[in-house]
């Protein structure tokens, strides 16, 4: 948050341009500082697709989850492809709220407990690897 402003990085496939551009001049109209993507590869931005930009590009939208307080998923149509789970996975291990555009899928909530499970096991267990040194 910076000032009353909570920052909110849009995430979901670039094929919904048009929900993406809606979503962001909806947000900011409430008062939230909007983080979006830079290209839209799924509509039209072919370099997107040139060798090491894609990469890029997902690590940077990673950076750009740091920044915000929040993620916003373009799920239009229940719709989540990998790499938009693989940034909820990341929003959540930061801490970071997570809210959809359309009521979540049951797949996406079981990702998500089963994410958590193993976060909180794998903790437990480090827990007890430490108090053994």
């Amino acid at each position: 948050m910076i000032g009353n402003y909570k920052i909110i990085t849009l995430c979901g496939s670039t094929r919904f341009k048009d929900d993406f551009l809606r979503v962001q001049k909806d947000l900011t109209l409430q008062g939230n500082i909007v983080i979006s993507v830079g290209l839209f590869g799924h509509s039209g931005d072919d370099e997107v697709w040139t060798e090491g930009t894609k990469a890029m590009l997902d690590d940077m939208h990673k950076r750009k989850i740091d920044l915000a307080d929040a993620i916003y998923v373009i799920n239009k149509n229940g719709y989540i492809g990998a790499s938009t789970k693989s940034e909820i996975e990341y929003a959540y291990d930061h801490g970071k709220d997570v809210l959809f555009m359309e009521p979540c899928a049951e797949e996406i909530k079981q990702m998500i407990d089963l994410f958590y499970a193993n976060k909180h096991a794998y903790e437990k267990i480090s827990r007890k690897e430490k108090e053994k040194v």
